[in-house]
Formats: structure tokens, sequence, C-alpha cells
């Protein structure tokens, strides 16, 4: 049964997927409730990945600040999209979220900016493609024409996905540590 908290707009981005190490995850809009969710998410990132997505450094008390995740957990906006891998422990009941996407209009016509972010333990099994992919599918539902991704130039990582599901790359002028990918959609 489908949770009643997703807003009426949003349960055609609720799906199953499993990683390619067998854990079944729910992929779906991030609810308000999930705030405890997002503090322990926050808890299972090393300093790297916070840093390949912050492009700094970022305290595990900013990041769980209780403003900033009302701000993300409530972001219904008809400009911003966030999903999150939901896995339900199978022993426990317990919830975990494992990655976390958004994707986010820009004020130019037609245009988004997408981001992902997958906790250690779940990267390199398919999350961060999977999540990628899903915002793709949304962009697309939504008429946009150009997805972008500002990423460091050392992740290698998310640009060899962003690679793989068609964005092109380019360095980033004015700033020789990032690169942009761009898809046209």
């Amino acid at each position: 049964m489908l949770n009643p908290s997703i807003p009426p707009k949003l349960p055609q981005y609720v799906s199953s997927w499993i990683l390619n190490d067998g854990t079944p995850v729910t992929i779906r809009p991030i609810l308000p409730e999930d705030e405890p969710l997002m503090v322990s998410f926050h808890e299972s990132l090393s300093d790297r990945t916070v840093y390949m997505r912050y492009f700094c450094s970022m305290s595990f008390a900013a990041r769980t600040a209780h403003e900033r995740l009302v701000r993300i957990c409530h972001s219904y906006s008809e400009s911003e999209v966030v999903l999150v891998a939901e896995h339900k422990d199978p022993e426990t009941g317990e919830r975990h979220i494992l990655g976390v996407g958004r994707l986010n209009e820009l004020r130019t016509d037609g245009e988004a900016e997408v981001a992902v972010l997958v906790s250690d333990q779940y990267q390199c099994k398919g999350l961060g493609t999977e999540l990628v992919r899903q915002l793709i599918r949304i962009a697309r539902d939504k008429k946009l024409r150009r997805l972008v991704a500002e990423m460091l130039n050392d992740n290698l990582a998310i640009q060899n996905t962003l690679r793989k599901l068609g964005f092109r790359l380019r360095l980033v002028p004015n700033d020789p540590r990032s690169v942009q990918g761009v898809l046209e959609l």
C-alpha cells in the first residue's frame, strides 16, 4: 500500500529496485517523517563522500541541522523533487536510507540540476546510476529540455555514471577543479 504521506502528484515516482548485491530498495519521494532517517544516513557518510558531494568539508552537525533537514524533507515544490532509496531490514523491520537523489529546476527555462549522494556502504552497487536514471525519467515527465550536474574533477565514479547515462562532460570555465555534465533531453 502506498504511503499516504506521499503527495498526490508524486506516487508515480515510487518504485522497487534491487542493488547488484541483492539488497531490495524502494525508491520514493522523500517524506517529512524521514528526518531521523536522514540523520542516520548522514552518519553513514565518510568525510571523502561528503567532500565529493558538497565540494568542501561539512560537519555532521551542519548536514543534520533541523532547519536544513526540514527544508529537504518537505521539498514538494513544482521545481524540486527529492528521491530516497530506502531499505527495510527484513529481520528488524528497521528502515534505512541508502541514497538520495535531487532534481532542482533552474531559473533557466527547461533546465534542471541533478545530484546524488549514496551511503559509503552501498556505493558501487548501481544505486547512484538508478537514482540518476529515475531523475532523468522525472525530468522527461516534466518536459524539461536539459539536465546539468556539477562534480569535482577527481570524482571519477559519478563522471563514469553520468557518461554511461548519456551526459557529455566538460571542464567548468574558471574552476579547474570542477566538471559539468550536460544531458540534452
